[in-house]
């Protein structure tokens, strides 16, 4: 049962985090550079945790996330839930990919993320995004390694813990 409780607590955990990091204000000559952290946080548990990430939760988180952030309601859990599809669909090859493979292939998801996010703002009317607005997905993929290997070990770590 403790093994249960710790593993809720990273899960849970690691998606607040990534809320709060979300909502962590940068330097403005930064700011372009910010990952989708969220984004980044619901593609580990996607393919580690399938069971607990799907399709509902990505929407839950979403709208939340869209109420937190004050964004247009329903653009984040769109976003979200497309992320969400994708990686599902491709699981079983995005997981054995090489870490370094899989940031590239996290790279695209992210890219694929922010042709959503323009497509939404021209939707309602916003135009096009300036070209910094494509350098995200970069730092994301840069930095997806990095995630993966910690939210791996605090993992295996609560595992031994409990085993």
């Amino acid at each position: 049962m403790s093994r249960n409780r710790s593993s809720h607590g990273l899960f849970w955990g690691s998606l607040l985090l990534a809320v709060l990091a979300g909502l962590a204000p940068f330097p403005e000559a930064v700011a372009v550079l910010k990952p989708w952290f969220l984004g980044l946080v619901m593609v580990y548990w996607l393919l580690e945790a399938p069971e607990r990430a799907g399709l509902g939760l990505a929407f839950a988180l979403g709208v939340a996330a869209d109420l937190i952030f004050g964004t247009l309601f329903g653009e984040q859990a769109l976003r979200l839930v497309m992320l969400a599809f994708i990686v599902q669909r491709f699981r079983p090859r995005l997981r054995f990919f090489p870490l370094w493979q899989q940031a590239f292939a996290v790279g695209a998801l992210l890219l694929n993320d922010r042709v959503i996010a323009a497509a939404v703002r021209l939707l309602v009317g916003d135009g096009l995004p300036p070209a910094t607005f494509w350098l995200s997905p970069l730092v994301g993929m840069l930095l997806w390694p990095w995630l993966f290997l910690l939210l791996d070990q605090l993992r295996l770590k609560g595992r031994e813990r409990e085993g």
